[in-house]
This record gives C-alpha cells, structure tokens and sequence, in this order.
C-alpha cells in the first residue's frame, strides 16, 4: 500500500506543474502570434508548438483539433 502513497504524490506534483506550466504556454502562444516567431523566449515556443502542429499532420484543422481534445483532457 506503500507505493499507491508514492504514486499519488508523484500524480499530485504533476497535476502542479501542469497546472503551472500550461497558463505559460498558452500566453507565449498569443505572444507569438501578436509579435513573431522572433521574439526571444516566445519566439521558441511558438516555433516548437509550430513544429509539433507540423508533426502530427499536414492538415491543420485535424491538428488544432487534436490539441483541443489533449488540452479539454489536461483540464478535468
């Protein structure tokens, strides 16, 4: 029963850091876009999640739509 402890403190420390870095992300994100992928650190996380869109298919809608769900699951 020990490590069913561990395992909820570890799923506890990422629900904390998800829960901190996903504000982050999603205000570098419309940093990006209002002032371009050549802005310091919001120019790289743009490109990165422009790099990641890229990754999962040619087709954007089906990509934004894919984050949208990934992003809807993070949330509940």
């Amino acid at each position: 029963m020990e490590y069913k402890k561990h395992l909820n403190n570890l799923k506890d420390f990422f629900n904390k850091v998800t829960d901190v870095l996903v504000p982050i992300i999603s205000v570098s994100l419309l940093l990006g876009i209002i002032f371009g992928p050549d802005a310091p650190f919001i120019g790289q996380v743009y490109s990165n999640i422009t790099d990641l869109l890229n990754l999962i298919g040619q087709d954007g809608i089906l990509a934004l739509v894919s984050i949208i769900i990934i992003l809807a699951y993070l949330k509940k």
